[in-house]
């Protein structure tokens, strides 16, 4: 068992790093790692996969407990216009296009297996649309909130789906393949409806005040090893008991007990300090997943795969574009969303997993087989498509795909009368300069991401635009050609390509940003931006000109220190 879960780690380590180094998602390495340690050739005399599945059910608790860890609605309510009628669109779509997939190539397959198996399709992997959306540096902007309230949308719909799949079949008394109950279907519905109730309520309410005056109690030790086993114990604790007490899903009471936690004091520390046992679980969770592949039997039914993997590849970004802009948002929105929900991950094991398991036996080894391939398939080429979604957005916008054309047209034509500013970003740093520009008569013209900030300033008057500012086009359309300078607010904007764009169409345009590192403002001012405020310089400046003030400093004596300071600075850089 030591040798087994040994190898296991040793090539989930190298193949993870051999991953990272590829730049491909390391799940690709935990999967082909569980691949490889399940070979005959390393000579264990047990079941390999045998003995990983009993690590990987703490994997799976410790997932949902992550995933509830981090569960917040207001991620949701913040999308809400855009994730939850189209996640819910698409989500039927997807299901309904894997059923059919599955219906039409598998002979004699029955309609329930055939949309279990589409419910597994539809589901994206957590993991990996997060990662790729930190990677390309979209996470925290709203294409990237839009996909992770999309994603919690699908995380509802797992849980709902492993809330309910012990309530709707049952299991004959001699064994053998769960049945749909169709008889005692609304008293079957209605016993788990109050049991879930009771046990929400007893998580929720009383737990949380169980858990609360634990952890505190646990805290006042000052011992990060208890408190990590306080939270283990919480979490592995309350997955048991729902299934015991309540005969709910051991997962579905790890998401709850994540919740509970998420919502206390101490949801920053148990992150920091029992997430990381959960990391570890969790690779353990793909490498048994590896491990239960069956490459020869993948080849067996490549119809079924590839008619598997055109729907995740294809149909569902294409889909998912599509519906993004019936809502009526632009189309550079639509392709990040897509690409990065075209991958199937965790959740569809756990859903494929319990189907296909001892206790429903809904779905053959087979079908399984068939989402970890396409798993392993679609999490190596999201990465590898994600690459090309910057360009592809370039070039849809110099074509006019998926623009909004009211954004583009309500700008005003710039005039000699009145000098034009193009603002990049309006966060809070934006909002100020473009009021003071405005009391001074200057014309600001708005560029941002969020297009509902775009439609509020519009609204009050204020001239703004959708579109991402290193693009050539939406820079032509503001008229960059003829205003007097761009300023960048956003720390987190790519203020040297958005530079190095606004001087290509115009030589004499003042560029200005700011950035958070002095390290930064070398490279900006290198690359065409003549005024660079770095966070770093202002607050140590304003710091110690307090502190000069306070020990009997004149205004003059401090401003000739700021004076020489910069001019220092000005050649050093």
């Amino acid at each position: 068992m030591i040798g087994t879960l040994a190898l296991g780690l040793i090539l989930a380590l190298l193949l993870g790093m051999l991953a990272q180094r590829l730049r491909l998602s390391p799940l690709v390495g935990y999967l082909l790692a569980g691949i490889l340690a399940a070979q005959p050739w390393w000579g264990m005399t047990e079941n390999p996969h045998k003995v990983m599945h009993e690590f990987a059910h703490i994997g799976e608790v410790l997932l949902l407990f992550g995933v509830g860890l981090h569960f917040h609605f207001k991620d949701l309510l913040a999308v809400r216009k855009v994730a939850v009628p189209g996640s819910l669109i698409c989500m039927t779509l997807w299901t309904g296009s894997g059923a059919l997939v599955y219906h039409w190539l598998v002979p004699g397959a029955d309609w329930i297996a055939s949309l279990l198996f589409g419910m597994c399709v539809c589901v994206s992997s957590t993991v990996v649309l997060t990662r790729v959306l930190e990677d390309n540096r979209l996470l925290h902007t709203p294409s990237g909130h839009t996909a992770v309230g999309w994603l919690v949308m699908e995380d509802i719909f797992t849980i709902v789906l492993l809330v309910l799949l012990p309530a709707v079949f049952i299991l004959p008394e001699g064994g053998g393949k769960a049945s749909f109950c169709t008889d005692d279907l609304g008293s079957a519905l209605w016993g788990m409806v109050w049991k879930l109730a009771l046990m929400v309520f007893c998580v929720a309410f009383i737990g949380k005040y169980v858990i609360s005056k634990v952890l505190t109690f646990v805290a006042r030790n000052n011992s990060n090893e208890l408190f990590t086993l306080a939270v283990l114990t919480i979490a592995l604790g309350v997955a048991v008991l729902s299934a015991e007490v309540f005969n709910a899903s051991m997962v579905f009471g790890a998401f709850l007990s994540g919740m509970v936690v998420g919502q206390s004091k101490f949801a920053s520390r148990a992150a920091a300090d029992a997430l990381p046992m959960r990391d570890a679980f969790a690779v353990l969770f793909f490498v048994s997943v590896g491990m239960g592949f069956d490459f020869m039997g993948l080849l067996e039914n490549w119809q079924l795969a590839l008619g598997t993997l055109l729907v995740t590849l294809v149909w569902k970004p294409l889909s998912a574009y599509f519906v993004i802009r019936l809502l009526g948002r632009p189309g550079s929105l639509g392709v990040v969303v897509g690409t990065s929900l075209s991958q199937i991950g965790e959740f569809s094991f756990i859903l494929a997993a319990l189907v296909a398991g001892e206790r429903f036996g809904l779905l053959p080894h087979s079908a399984v087989n068939i989402i970890t391939g396409v798993a392993i398939i679609t999490i190596t080429t999201n990465v590898l498509l994600f690459r090309h979604v910057p360009a592809l957005i370039r070039r849809m916008e110099e074509r006019g795909i998926g623009m909004r054309k009211a954004d583009a047209t309500s700008l005003p034509e710039p005039t000699e009368e009145r000098d034009r500013v193009i603002v990049v970003g309006y966060g809070p740093c934006g909002e100020i300069i473009a009021r003071i520009l405005q009391e001074y008569e200057i014309e600001v013209i708005v560029l941002e991401m969020n297009i509902d900030t775009v439609t509020r300033l519009n609204t009050q008057g204020i001239h703004a635009m959708h579109g991402d500012a290193r693009r050539r086009t939406i820079q032509q359309l503001a008229g960059v050609e003829k205003a007097r300078a761009i300023i960048v607010t956003a720390v987190g904007a790519p203020a040297r390509e958005i530079a190095a764009t606004a001087r290509t169409l115009n030589p004499k345009i003042e560029v200005m940003a700011h950035t958070t590192y002095l390290r930064h403002a070398r490279h900006m001012r290198n690359d065409g931006a003549q005024t660079v405020i770095a966070a770093e310089e202002e607050v140590a400046l304003s710091l110690s000109g307090i502190l000069l003030r306070s020990l009997g400093a004149t205004e003059e004596q401090i401003s000739r220190a700021r004076l020489n300071y910069r001019e220092q600075l000005v050649e050093k850089l």
